[in-house]
């Protein structure tokens, strides 16, 4: 009886979903885990609630899980996302380095992984990659100090500083490079003058991106080379937690000349960092929307689980010392004073109110 009732139903699609081992979304129960960094900087919580509600509506389970920035917690979390059955892996690593030994756990299982926004080195248990262009991010942050300083024109005389980020974080290199192959030629030909001659990667990259320690670096370097009046005209931020930090010093203790604020650069249109730019304390943020990327990377996650292809736009550029990963690149775009409002209210990022 039983049996001739399933199959009534099924001939007549009013079986529960349930009964098939389907839902919504032609999921197929399926559990995916996001591991993300931690939920300090806003721009991870963001990634985070928009990966969450993209893969839900979807039909598929999730996992979220954030590490605060502590290597040994978010490979704990992915062992137990290992553990716990899921299906893919979507990781934003804290250390692109740290995660080789748990991901061929997953491997041996045969649970795929996206890495996502930051490349995860060294193994070949990673199978996909969702970013931005991320060398396309620090060359658009060097093309605007070029253009605002009129640099292509022969203007010179101009004194800059240089933060990046993380130096675990694979990014960090890929925004520095773009930035400083625009900027490096007119620091060589006297144009742009350093005056902490603080230039190369590793001296100029800032622990977990934290703006305290982009705000002690500044403060040092002003104490060294600024306090008696000297211009500051620019200042190459890779990202908005280091500008608040370079911001927060320059307020506190720059004696130049306030009427001519240095051009700061920035990335990820952080709340405050956007409210800065309308104070004029700020110059550009460039804006990658997480959205955007979150539904990239669950067209990948849906791929994976379908037994398809995921799709890429870039088979050559992201190495990880292993194997080139097969990677996705969304393009970022900056937003200013003048355009902030087409960029970031107009597209429902923001609410005017929360930009107040």
């Amino acid at each position: 009886m039983k049996k001739r009732l399933l199959s009534v139903l099924l001939a007549t699609g009013m079986v529960a979903t349930s009964l098939v081992g389907c839902t919504a979304g032609g999921a197929g129960g399926k559990k995916v885990g996001v591991a993300m960094p931690t939920k300090d900087l806003q721009r991870w919580n963001q990634d985070g609630s928009n990966m969450e509600k993209e893969l839900k509506a979807a039909g598929y389970t999730v996992d979220l899980q954030y590490a605060s920035n502590d290597i040994n917690t978010q490979v704990t979390q992915i062992e137990n996302m290992i553990a716990s059955g899921c299906d893919v892996l979507v990781i934003a690593s804290i250390d692109g380095n740290s995660l080789g030994t748990v991901l061929e756990k997953a491997k041996e299982k045969g649970i795929e992984v996206i890495a996502y926004d930051r490349l995860i080195m060294n193994t070949d248990a990673v199978t996909y990659y969702a970013t931005f262009d991320n060398k396309l991010v620090g060359t658009k942050q060097g093309q605007y100090i070029e253009d605002q300083l009129g640099l292509k024109d022969g203007k010179s005389g101009y004194n800059m500083e240089i933060f990046t980020g993380d130096p675990g974080d694979n990014n960090a290199k890929f925004f520095y490079d773009g930035a400083m192959e625009v900027l490096n030629p007119y620091i060589e030909n006297g144009q742009i003058t350093v005056p902490s001659n603080q230039i190369d990667f590793n001296t100029v990259a800032t622990a977990n991106w934290a703006s305290d320690a982009a705000q002690a670096r500044m403060e040092a370097i002003i104490s060294a080379n600024y306090a008696d009046g000297t211009q500051l005209d620019a200042v190459m931020c890779s990202n908005d937690s280091t500008a608040f930090g370079v911001t927060n010093a320059l307020v506190a203790n720059y004696a130049g000349n306030h009427n001519n604020w240095p051009i700061i650069t920035g990335q990820d249109c952080d709340i405050a960092n956007v409210k800065n730019m309308l104070a004029g304390k700020q110059s550009m943020s460039i804006f990658k929307d997480t959205r955007t990327l979150a539904s990239q990377t669950v067209k990948m996650v849906d791929a994976i689980l379908k037994g398809t292809e995921a799709p890429v736009n870039d088979k050559e550029t992201y190495d990880n010392g292993v194997k080139v990963v097969p990677s996705y690149l969304c393009e970022p775009v900056f937003a200013d004073a003048n355009n902030y409002k087409e960029i970031l209210i107009d597209s429902k990022y923001y609410t005017e109110e929360q930009l107040q």
